[in-house]
């Protein structure tokens, strides 16, 4: 997953979500519950005041808000993605939920928090500002907490037909293929270009990058929930993305219904520099 988008395309592919966010929250991986241990032992805080950047429907809201002392202010640009967030997170008085966008929110009274995280949306906020807001949200010695999922189908002849589809419908493979082992343009590397934009900002420090194996399980229309929530289907014309659904779900089923997702959490943290 690399960071090439420009401004425009960047604001029209973040808000695609919406379109599907009630699939997109049925179908998405959510995240490993040893990933948010990991984030909250790094904070070093018995209680932790967290901003959350691009919180879509909630996946890694509701895993954070489960845990004791953590209360949660989440940013969403989508007005879709932001009443499934409300909805799912009703009844939590410890998580607030704003209708804005990174890049243009300021908090009351230029409060500071202990931990800014961001869950498989990090790369859709404006890299010009991105690092310098972020420090601008957390106080001098506070955690930064950035992870994405990468997956996979796990079967090598189910991937195979999978593939083959998408071939006779498209003239070019989706970037960030879930129908290749080991994904294209992956954020998860350790030399991608979120470690080096964070060591190049000069206002991080302990940099520090972890993994986290899972697997999913996904029937036909699960797998059709998961593509229909990425960008890249989204943007495609509806005739081409439905035709190309419909022969990946007659493809699953061809191969009894089902499939294993192999998935691959790739998390960043740092702190801001103290005294910054």
């Amino acid at each position: 997953m690399t960071d090439t988008t420009g401004p425009l395309e960047r604001d029209r592919h973040r808000t695609v979500f919406g379109e599907v966010a009630e699939q997109y929250d049925a179908g998405r991986p959510g995240y490993p519950d040893r990933l948010v241990s990991d984030v909250l032992e790094f904070t070093g805080l018995p209680a932790v005041e967290a901003l959350e950047v691009g919180a879509g429907t909630g996946k890694a809201t509701r895993a954070f808000a489960a845990r004791p002392g953590v209360t949660l202010t989440c940013l969403e640009p989508d007005p879709r993605m932001a009443a499934v967030l409300s909805r799912t997170c009703a009844g939590r008085p410890h998580v607030t939920v704003v209708e804005t966008d990174f890049e243009t929110w300021r908090p009351p009274d230029r409060h500071r928090f202990d931990l800014l995280l961001s869950a498989q949306a990090w790369h859709w906020t404006a890299p010009e500002v991105r690092w310098s807001l972020a420090r601008e949200n957390l106080r001098p010695g506070g955690t930064i907490a950035l992870f994405w999922n990468d997956w996979y189908v796990s079967d090598d002849a189910l991937r195979e037909a999978v593939a083959a589809v998408h071939d006779r419908h498209l003239p070019d493979r989706p970037p960030h293929s879930i129908l290749e082992k080991v994904p294209r343009d992956s954020v998860m590397a350790r030399d991608s270009w979120v470690p080096r934009e964070l060591l190049a900002d000069g206002g991080f420090t302990d940099v520090t990058h972890r993994q986290y194996p899972s697997v999913h399980h996904r029937s036909t229309a699960g797998l059709v929930d998961v593509l229909s929530s990425l960008s890249f289907y989204r943007a495609l014309r509806p005739a081409t993305r439905e035709a190309l659904l419909a022969d990946t779900a007659r493809a699953v089923d061809a191969h009894g219904g089902g499939l294993r997702l192999d998935t691959r959490t790739g998390l960043f943290l740092a702190r801001t520099v103290a005294g910054g």
